[in-house]
């Protein structure tokens, strides 16, 4: 097996018998103990619930309505040709939940001015079965993006997935690096599988081949290993998994961030150390399509020079 002999056969048979034990559970394994997204009585319920007290109309509506962030970046040691480099974040796409909402971000992307990608997981609504549906999505949407693109796994995600997310042009990082070149200089990118969920994750793997004094940046699903990243060395660590609640009080405040770290991580920018942190409050849903005092973002990354 191809992935087998790439990623290592402990690293590929964990996935896959994890996988293949039916659905994911509710209660138990991953950094959580309760994982909602697997429960999936509570969706219909959700949804009815909503609808019944009126949200679920403006809520869905919501979910077209993407938020545009730059974040600008400042990094000692950052290489001359890669000032002012920008890197295009999207996050919790989950392609076939409603997919409205993958046709509007493919329409809001288009002319944006950006040099690479970076995909932070969850392609998928569901949590297992089938997902030619989500890799339809993510065909149209990549064909819409531009420059090299690069993605981790989530937890909705299966391991059987990265052949034709890598066909779409999407270099996948599974405790991976890569060395990003301009102008004959370069910068390391890293990402790491899924740490909420599987457990797979290898930060140690990951960052193996990154020279101690290159830049280097962590693509992670979730915000959970941000302790680890940094004691790690790493100078940015980009992610998502939180959805930013998708479901806020007003004034943006989350009633559940599904994921075991302080809420200041759980969405926007955060440092640990002296690691600079982001979150991504993700473009798509899951559980139920809508979006409530928290809209989906698309997030730009710009690369710049510490200021003197």
């Amino acid at each position: 097996m191809h992935l087998e002999r790439r990623l290592g056969r402990v690293h590929a048979r964990l996935r896959i018998g994890i996988e293949d034990e039916s659905m994911p559970k509710v209660f138990g394994r991953g950094l959580n103990f309760f994982h909602p997204e697997n429960w999936y009585s509570t969706h219909a319920l959700m949804r009815n619930v909503l609808k019944a007290t009126g949200f679920y109309w403006r809520g869905r509506s919501n979910t077209l309505k993407f938020k545009v962030t730059r974040n600008t970046v400042r990094l000692p040691h950052l290489p001359q040709a890669f000032d002012g480099f920008t890197l295009l974040h999207l996050s919790d796409l989950h392609a076939d939940m409603y997919p409205p909402a993958i046709e509007a971000l493919i329409d809001r992307v288009e002319g944006m001015s950006y040099d690479a990608v970076i995909l932070t997981g969850d392609y998928r609504a569901w949590t297992f079965g089938e997902f030619e549906q989500s890799m339809a999505g993510m065909r149209a949407l990549c064909s819409s993006l531009r420059g090299s693109m690069y993605g981790v796994l989530g937890n909705h995600d299966t391991i059987r997935m990265v052949p034709e997310l890598e066909a779409m042009g999407i270099q996948m990082l599974l405790n991976e690096s890569v060395a990003v070149q301009r102008d004959g200089q370069h910068i390391h990118l890293a990402g790491i599988d899924d740490a909420h969920y599987y457990r797979v994750d290898n930060i140690e793997k990951a960052a193996q081949e990154i020279p101690p004094e290159s830049v280097s940046i962590l693509l992670s699903h979730t915000p959970e290993i941000f302790r680890q990243a940094a004691h790690a060395g790493f100078d940015l660590f980009f992610c998502g998994h939180t959805h930013g609640g998708q479901i806020c009080l007003p004034g943006g405040f989350p009633l559940t961030l599904d994921a075991r770290c302080p809420r200041r991580l759980g969405s926007g920018t955060w440092n640990h150390g002296e690691m600079q942190g982001y979150t991504s409050a993700g473009a798509g849903t899951s559980i139920v399509e809508v979006r409530i005092n928290c809209p989906p973002e698309i997030v730009l990354h710009t690369l710049k020079p510490a200021q003197p």
